[in-house]
């Protein structure tokens, strides 16, 4: 997984993750979380803001789908 697979990298954080309430996340969080999951193998430095925005919306969504 690469930082662009926003969708992904949320349906990877919602199984790993099933308890949190995306909405609560910190991004400092969901930064080393997403550099922890399994096949994830981009550069940690590609990460930014609106990366991590993007991915925790789209957890959110994920979560109330």
């Amino acid at each position: 997984m690469k930082w662009t697979d926003i969708q992904d990298i949320a349906i990877a954080l919602a199984e790993a993750h099933p308890d949190i309430d995306p909405q609560t996340v910190r991004f400092s969080d969901l930064y080393r979380w997403t550099l922890a999951l399994e096949g994830f193998n981009d550069d940690p430095k590609r990460s930014g803001e609106k990366i991590l925005e993007a991915i925790q919306a789209a957890w959110i969504e994920e979560a109330d789908g």
